[in-house]
């Protein structure tokens, strides 16, 4: 069935599997060798083979960016090829997220791989032919869209992926899920309360956990600055938490010629600003995990002789550890607050908890350690911890979880001068992607393989 604005050549390309991947397995070594050993060589072979499918969709998705919660045309392109591989599929999960089940043949445990699907407000400035053009809503206002932070790279990987071992179902000891995630990047349509939920916390919300319930998770993000095709991970607590930081300074409005007839709330709020660099340099314990309080946006007055009734600031709070996290919130409470009473002005002061820490479970990370070398050819190093944040992070709550970075800066350039994720120019070394379809395939069934060979 040919959706609308999926190409024909897209839907066919995974009906036919590009020349019957698993054929051209069945005639190899690989069908005559057992478990782990027998999946990795067919899910090199298959890897290889579906390589230009696998860069036909990132770019069909590259040219289609859509933001967080409005992700109805790609999720109608992830849905239509999963069903093409005859898996159980659900739409419409946490709004226009896709949740598909392949069962394995054999008995065994259960495996889920996430990716998210969603782009940013962001104006492409790469000349590719698959660029960008694309507008979309962010807030009722209209913007350019891009993927910016390689989301089209996670799709099609997994989409690569479940193709790869819908192939092997008959000899598959365990069930694989696929979480096809909305909004990581957060909603488009509304502003973070505290209240709303979005993205994995809404997909955990609904329970998609639950039945079948995994007994791992595994997801994968590509990274600037890292040579293409380069795994790098690290056990423990591995991208920061995010809590947006919302202060209201509230004075007393009057002629700035005679500020002593009112309360200067924009004074109080450099004082504020000032202070709050010492929450982390002065209160808070850094020998361990290092932590961050920014202050991004601040608001107030209209005209150059008015000293105005309040003033409005935003910011971000950054850490790696839950207990750190709440002394920061504390210390961040007290601190604005008694500044703002010193200077005989308010402080509303209001924390939203969007994000947990991601924390790779250390198990299951040693465990899958040289699944990484077998997948990246040996190119895997020690990852740094990164201040970034990610809602994979509530999964990994649920069930042990191992979450990975995949370098896609060309080798010949200077990775310290490369774009950032998040930056018009972000670029993806395409060659990259199938070491991620290697790694999220051979994850899986060698953590099956290994589950099924366990005496129970």
């Amino acid at each position: 069935m040919q959706l609308p604005g999926i190409p024909r050549k897209l839907l066919l390309g995974l009906i036919c599997g590009l020349g019957a991947p698993a054929a051209i397995a069945a005639s190899t070594p690989a069908a005559t060798l057992s478990g782990a050993a027998a999946a990795r060589t067919e899910i090199a072979q298959q890897a290889k083979a579906l390589e230009p499918l696998l860069l036909e969709t990132r770019r069909d998705i590259h040219m289609h960016p859509e933001l967080g919660n409005a992700e109805k045309r790609t999720s109608e392109l992830v849905a239509a090829q999963l069903r093409a591989m005859g898996l159980e599929v659900r739409t419409g999960v946490a709004r226009t997220g896709v949740v598909a089940v392949l069962k394995g043949a054999l008995p065994g445990p259960t495996v889920a791989l996430r990716a998210d699907m969603d782009a940013l407000p962001v104006k492409e400035t790469a000349d590719l032919p698959f660029a960008s053009r694309s507008k979309g809503l962010y807030l009722g206002k209209e913007v350019d869209l891009m993927h910016a932070c390689g989301h089209d790279t996670h799709t099609a990987i997994l989409l690569t992926t479940a193709k790869i071992l819908s192939t092997m179902r008959a000899r598959l000891p365990g069930t694989v899920v696929f979480y096809f995630q909305p909004a990581e990047e957060g909603p488009s349509d509304f502003v973070a309360d505290g209240k709303n939920t979005w993205g994995a916390k809404m997909m955990v919300q609904e329970g998609v956990m639950k039945e079948p319930k995994p007994d791992a998770i595994f997801g994968l993000h590509v990274i600037a600055g890292i040579p293409a095709g380069r795994i790098t991970y690290r056990a423990g607590p591995a991208m920061a938490s995010s809590d947006d930081l919302r202060i209201k300074i509230l004075g007393r409005q009057t002629h700035a010629g005679i500020p002593w007839a009112g309360v200067d709330p924009i004074s109080v709020s450099a004082a504020a600003i000032v202070g709050l660099q010492t929450v982390v340099s002065r209160r808070t314990d850094i020998s361990s995990f290092p932590s961050v309080v920014s202050i991004g946006t601040i608001n107030g007055g209209v005209r150059y002789n008015i000293i105005p009734e309040s003033v409005d600031m935003t910011g971000t709070i950054r850490s790696f550890d839950y207990g750190i996290r709440q002394k920061l919130h504390a210390d961040v409470r007290q601190t604005v607050e008694k500044i703002a009473e010193s200077g005989g002005a308010k402080a509303e002061v209001t924390i939203i908890e969007k994000y947990d820490p991601t924390i790779n479970n250390a198990a299951l990370t040693a465990k899958m350690e040289p699944t990484l070398r077998w997948a990246a050819q040996d190119d895997v190093a020690q990852g740094s911890l990164s201040s970034g944040s990610e809602d994979f992070s509530f999964f990994a709550k649920e069930v042990p979880g191992l979450f990975v970075f995949l370098g896609v800066t060309p080798r010949d350039q200077d990775m310290t001068k490369a774009a950032p994720n998040h930056n018009p120019g972000f670029f993806v070394d395409e060659s990259a992607l199938v070491v991620g379809v290697r790694a999220m395939a051979s994850l899986t069934t060698d953590y099956l393989h290994a589950a099924a060979a366990t005496p129970r």
